[in-house]
């Protein structure tokens, strides 16, 4: 059985309000280095999202957990609405399809669990959002690998350590922070802003 074990006594205010006020002051610092660093990747990114899904093409979506859940989400704002009254654009997280993925898993094992879904959803010029905080995950980078063999278009969108994964994509946002929860909560944002330019779209 997993036990997790804290050093910190959250029964004392003085050492909890520390412990939330390092993380949120964390946070803050990793925004503002995305905003000094980044801006330039996220809008070369988001445009390639935008004329992909003018074109009448689609977004396809993958990670694992925290970034499987971020691909459901992002997906979601695109197929529904975000801000902004608007027509639904096509977008599909691989990591739904609960049938597919047990299925790919146990027959042909878990680094092709999103390959895969592409070698039948995907199409020349649709676009791969490739989600790993770490660079490092393997059945995203066989999605990668799929996607460019497919003729799409590819982004990664990782943490500080964005090799391999960024090496292999068109375009690669790397989030600069090492903690995978700091990572996690600037995808999601990145993500809000990609969503923020496709409602611009007219």
């Amino acid at each position: 059985m997993l036990i997790c074990t804290s050093n910190v006594d959250t029964n004392s205010p003085k050492l909890a309000a520390s412990l939330l006020t390092d993380s949120l002051q964390e946070h803050l610092e990793t925004v503002q280095a995305l905003l000094r660093s980044n801006i330039k990747d996220i809008e070369q990114s988001g445009q390639m999202i935008c004329d992909a899904l003018v074109a009448g093409k689609k977004i396809l979506l993958c990670g694992n957990g925290g970034s499987a859940a971020d691909a459901q989400h992002i997906a979601a704002e695109l197929v529904g609405c975000y801000e902004k009254q608007r027509r639904s654009w096509p977008a599909i997280a691989l990591t739904t399809d609960t049938s597919a993925l047990t299925a790919v898993s146990n027959d042909l094992g878990y680094e092709q669990v999103f390959a895969r879904q592409l070698a039948g959803l995907a199409q020349p010029g649709d676009v791969l959002i490739a989600i790993s905080t770490s660079g490092r995950s393997k059945n995203v980078l066989q999605a990668v690998e799929s996607a460019r063999e497919l003729g799409c278009q590819t982004i990664a969108l990782t943490g500080a350590s964005s090799d391999p994964l960024g090496s292999l994509c068109d375009f690669t946002v790397a989030v600069p922070a090492n903690r995978t929860s700091r990572v996690q909560e600037a995808h999601i944002t990145i993500g809000h802003l990609w969503c923020e330019m496709v409602d611009q779209i007219e």
